[in-house]
């Protein structure tokens, strides 16, 4: 597609674009993504909705997007979304930021539970074309604030939820996790695109190597090292199958784009029994403990912040799992965490030792 327009930070033009390629940028402040990549349409199409959630081709038939055309979602809505202030203006178009900037969502019921009242509305400037993701969910602006829902079976609602809690207790950035009926609910922690969300993939692609990527978050500061540290510290003890460069990755200034911190922990629905209660409750040969672990060995930096990480006690896990509301295994629960808490504190032992 031969594009021709700006990408734009809020009402700053960013990068220019001639016949589909970025020609000129402001390398402080483009998106991480097109300052790796270069690639315009990659970028884009990587904003667009998830072709195969069921609803997202319920919301494109109801808009009149071909169900599988990418470009044509995201175009659709100038490639805005809620957690940055970035879009694409195309050449001739005089609008600004507030012009694109989501204000309401008439599509929400559709784009999460295929609501046919929702099908029947007509055309309005949404951000579901942009809500990316493998669940079922959908954008609600309450009070003011956009919430993310998502739906779930109770285990994966109870994953979330759990998680975000002892996260909470042991002190970690966490986004906020509320229970509602077959779904959960959490604020968006950009507040209105204050600061921008640029996921990992914008500086490692799709490599989740964790070696690589503490090299590069400690690269741009030792405190957004030493935060996806606690990140990959939670991921193994609560066997978080499903992280990958898109759930994770830093919050920039809108203006400025410098990187401020580390975006707090989310997305972690598949973890624990979601999949079901693993037989091997002791965590030996556990793949993301080991993965875990022998980062802490191969990488003096990442064992010296590791000594810090704090041990979840029992009587933590079993508060935080009751305040989920929903019920778990608990003895099966504790057991796997703690077992897994133990390994990592042994690594850290045999590291000292040695």
């Amino acid at each position: 597609m031969r594009l021709n327009g700006e990408i734009r930070l809020r009402d700053a033009t960013v990068g220019v674009v001639r016949d589909g390629l970025l020609t000129r940028w402001d390398a402080a402040r483009l998106p991480l993504y097109l300052l790796r990549t270069k690639d315009l349409e990659a970028w884009l199409r990587s904003r667009a909705i998830d072709a195969h959630r069921t609803n997202s081709r319920l919301l494109k038939r109801a808009l009149r997007i071909a169900s599988g055309d990418d470009m044509e979602a995201v175009l659709r809505v100038h490639a805005a979304t809620i957690t940055d202030a970035y879009w694409f203006c195309a050449a001739g178009e005089a609008l600004t930021f507030a012009d694109v900037q989501f204000r309401e969502n008439q599509f929400a019921a559709l784009a999460l539970r295929g609501d046919p009242d929702g099908f029947n509305q007509p055309y309005s400037h949404t951000p579901e074309l942009t809500n990316i993701g493998s669940y079922e969910k959908c954008w609600q602006l309450r009070g003011g604030r956009w919430w993310m829902v998502k739906q779930g079976n109770d285990l994966e609602r109870f994953s979330e939820l759990f998680i975000c809690r002892l996260g909470q207790a042991l002190g970690f950035p966490m986004a906020e996790y509320y229970a509602e009926n077959t779904t959960v609910a959490s604020p968006d922690f950009t507040g209105f695109a204050a600061v921008n969300f640029e996921s990992a993939d914008g500086i490692m692609g799709d490599d989740e190597d964790y070696g690589r990527n503490f090299d590069a978050f400690f690269a741009i500061s030792p405190d957004i090292a030493r935060a996806y540290l606690q990140i990959i510290y939670l991921d193994a003890l609560c066997f978080n199958m499903d992280r990958h460069t898109k759930n994770y990755g830093v919050l920039r200034d809108a203006d400025t784009g410098a990187v401020l911190s580390m975006a707090p922990n989310f997305d972690n629905n598949i973890a624990l029994f979601s999949r079901g209660i693993p037989q091997n409750l002791s965590r030996t040969n556990d793949k993301l403990l080991a993965l875990f672990c022998e980062l802490l060995a191969q990488d003096a930096r990442a064992f010296a912040l590791a000594k810090a990480l704090p041990i979840p006690a029992k009587g933590q896990i079993e508060a935080c799992a009751l305040a989920t509301g929903i019920p778990v295994a608990m003895d099966a629960l504790c057991a796997f965490i703690c077992n897994g808490s133990a390994q990592v504190q042994r690594q850290i032992t045999v590291s000292i030792s040695n």
